[in-house]
């Protein structure tokens, strides 16, 4: 049965905080006259303003609680009906006029209960707005519930004085059984989640960052919504204990409940048609459009959720594009696109720059007597039309996963990799290097477009977008042992049946016979263990390709580093460069941050502190995150010099002029290569003969799809090969090499 409970009318818009809550010397408005920061000053009605309301069929259950500007114009409030304190900013004779909204200024047809409104507002029939604080030339047309609750808490997983622990909201991110669940807050970060999440061993700092977020916020109740400067909204039907920033624009919403919009001036948000969204945050620069559904979640700045989305328990990070699908359970790093009706994400941790195809199911999570399987996908995660993964699994960066059914738990160590369900001859294979073989135009354009599409305004995690970075150099690294490692055992097994030698050894052979580049290698089936929880083999192809793309991209990237200390540090001679350098340098690891990538040991360092209490809120989290970003460069640096000295093998005293001279030289070459090779797998798709049949004449095709030589991107990395090849030749002839 349904619970009604009666109460004196002259009580309607009063005591909204308990008298067991309020402040011993405090009234109910206490807090309500914190928040309105819009600098009016109030005054009673006079006689005449009190005559004019009630001609103009508005009623009041004190006129004496209605307060106005000077500037306050009786004439401009028509056939409302006032409840409680309400307060009303300057209503002059002007209409306000928005995407061809044309609305007169003033208040009409509205029941308002204890209200402030800033100068020059629109309210028409809103049927019923409580407890609100509303800025200056803000419209607000055909609302059916505008409310807040003395208990709001917008979004943010707090809980007020009086509540039980149990109400307070989580987010269930990563797993589907709740085993990583954090406490959502306003300013929550993507690295934040990730930390939250990760480290489940370690309950005193997940402690602390229960108490960071608690302590963020105030407990007492009585705090009103807030609704900010030039915010819109239309045709909305309910909106409750929602906090709205400023220049937001809502429109036709069915239902708003329990969130904080993010929004601003520089950054305005947006939400549409049809939106129901509980339970949440949305970022500076967010849009959510179109029947978007959104329970228990985060909204990065400038992400946006379209065309009937889901997301529901997760995290989507900064300049991610969400459409048509479901995403659950999920912690998804900056620079995520999913725009297909049937693709579907579940339990999974992908790192940013990620991309999933039409009909993807990443991944099944009923293979367990729970759900609690997990899928964990480095940068550049691209699973293709269709594909099925199964959890467990994990895949390194820039992993791209061939159309198919994949049906067991993967682990992929090889960046850069193509991965393949190979029915017909029932094994799984890979392809190292691909990207840097068959499509560098698509890595090396998503590269550039990601970093152009971040439209942070606080950037305060320093996000990398580079493909070749320490994580990835790390990754290739590896790879490189386990090339070496997969071959020797191929070749010891043909040269040798069922002979077993040490891994050392598999390596070392193996590593021999790549850097011969032997033509054996071609006649080896080279079969990798421990990629596919299956008894299949899973072959590695392309391997001799690989292993040289992989070294030759490492000292490349090292190479760009020692180039950028020379530029940056306005570095005299090649001694100076030796000399940013310890004596022995740390190919050291890195971690995937919420996309900003941290020394392992600084993580752990991090760890340690807020163990220790000197890490004491989330400010200082962040301070961390702005300090790591400002040391990147250096220790990036390092890392690099690092793993350049670990692929030539050599010291840093061998490290000389010479060698310095050579990889200058091979890095234009390599340039050289990338720059050829970003045009040529372009250019493929014009003279493709399936691609141009479509077309009766070349004018025809270049009008559809552009002129070749026309490209901006390709344009655009010719010039910096042309600027690369004359600053490469400076340095040369400054430091007389």
């Amino acid at each position: 049965m349904n619970q009604i409970n009666k109460k004196a009318i002259d009580s309607l818009g009063y005591n909204f905080i308990a008298p067991e809550y309020l402040p011993e010397g405090k009234d109910e408005y206490h807090l309500r006259n914190i928040q309105n920061r819009n600098g009016i000053q109030y005054r009673g009605l006079t006689a005449w303003e009190i005559e004019v309301l009630v001609r103009n069929r508005n009623a009041s259950d004190n006129w004496n609680k209605i307060l106005v500007s000077d500037a306050f114009n009786p004439e401009l409030v028509k056939n409302c009906k006032f409840f409680g304190l309400v307060r009303i900013g300057k209503l002059e004779a002007y209409y306000l006029e928005y995407h061809n909204l044309r609305m007169p200024v003033g208040l009409y047809n509205s029941t308002i209960i204890s209200c402030d409104f800033g100068d020059n507002v629109v309210v028409d029939n809103v049927n019923y707005v409580s407890h609100y604080i509303i800025g200056s030339e803000v419209i607000l047309v055909n609302i059916n519930e505008l409310a807040t609750t003395s208990a709001a808490k917008f979004g943010n997983g707090i809980i007020k004085q009086g509540e039980n622990e149990n109400i307070r909201i989580w987010l269930e991110i990563c797993n589907e059984n709740g085993g990583r669940k954090v406490i959502p807050f306003t300013r929550m970060l993507p690295g934040d989640a990730w930390l939250w999440s990760k480290y489940r061993d370690d309950e005193v700092m997940l402690e602390k960052f229960k108490w960071f977020t608690q302590k963020e916020y105030d407990v007492q109740r009585g705090y009103y919504g807030k609704i900010g400067d030039r915010t819109i909204i239309k045709n909305t039907s309910i909106i409750k204990d929602v906090w709205i920033g400023s220049d937001a624009y809502i429109k036709g919403a069915n239902k708003l409940k329990n969130l904080t919009v993010n929004s601003s001036a520089e950054a305005p948000s947006q939400i549409g048609e049809g939106c129901e969204m509980v339970n949440g945050i949305i970022g500076l620069g967010c849009k959510a459009f179109y029947g978007v559904k959104a329970i228990r979640f985060i909204m990065a700045s400038h992400s946006q959720l379209k065309y009937g989305a889901r997301l529901i328990n997760s995290y989507l990070g900064n300049n991610s594009t969400i459409s048509c699908c479901e995403v659950l359970n999920s912690l998804i790093f900056p620079s995520h696109e999913q725009h297909h009706n049937n693709s579907f994400l579940c339990a999974a941790t992908v790192m940013g720059q990620s991309n999933m195809a039409a009909g993807a199911t990443i991944g099944s999570n009923h293979n367990s007597r729970s759900a609690d399987g997990e899928l964990i996908a480095g940068r550049g995660f691209w699973p293709g039309l269709c594909v099925s993964l199964k959890h467990n699994s994990r895949f390194a960066s820039f992993n791209i996963l061939a159309k198919g059914d994949y049906p067991y738990e993967l682990d992929i160590p090889f960046p850069f990799a193509l991965i393949s369900n190979d029915i017909a001859n029932d094994q799984l294979i890979v392809m190292p290097a691909y990207w840097f073989m068959y499509n560098l135009y698509a890595i090396a354009r998503n590269e550039w477009k990601y970093r152009d599409r971040d439209s942070r305004i606080e950037k305060e995690q320093r996000i990398e977008f580079d493909s070749l970075a320490p994580d990835t150099i790390n990754e290739l690294i590896h790879a490189l042992q386990l090339l070496a490692l997969y071959t020797g055992k191929a070749f010891s097994e043909k040269k040798s049946p069922g002979k077993k030698i040490s891994d050392k050894e598999y390596i070392k052979t193996g590593k021999k016979l790549l850097e011969a580049n032997d033509d054996i290698i071609n006649e080896l089936e080279i079969v990798a263990d421990g990629l596919e929880n299956s008894d299949r083999k899973t072959v590695i192809i392309k391997v001799q390709q690989a292993y040289a793309i992989f070294k030759e991209l490492i000292i490349y990237y090292a190479t760009l580093q020692c180039i950028t200390q020379f530029r940056e540090n306005d570095l005299k001679n090649f001694a100076a460069l030796t000399r940013q350098l310890p004596s022995v340098p740390k190919r050291n690891q890195w971690i995937n941050v919420g996309g900003q990538l941290i020394p392992a040991e600084e993580v752990e360092k991090f760890r340690k502190h807020v163990r220790a209490g000197k890490i004491k809120s989330w400010d200082d989290v962040h301070a961390f995150y702005t300090m790591q970003g400002q040391a990147y460069d250096a220790d990036r640096f390092e890392h690099a010099f690092a793993a350049l000295l670990e692929v030539l093998e050599i010291s840093v005293t061998g490290f000389t002029p010479k060698v310095f001279k050579q990889i200058l030289l091979q890095s234009v070459q390599t340039k050289t290569w990338l720059t050829d090779g970003i045009y040529e797998s372009r250019a493929k798709d014009y003279t493709n003969p399936f691609r141009i049949m479509i077309f009766n004449n070349q004018e025809e095709m270049d009008n559809v799809w552009g002129k070749l030589e026309d490209n901006g991107f390709i344009a655009m990395q010719q010039t910096e090969l042309k600027d690369f090849k004359k600053k490469v030749s400076n340095l040369s002839r400054s430091l007389k090499l």
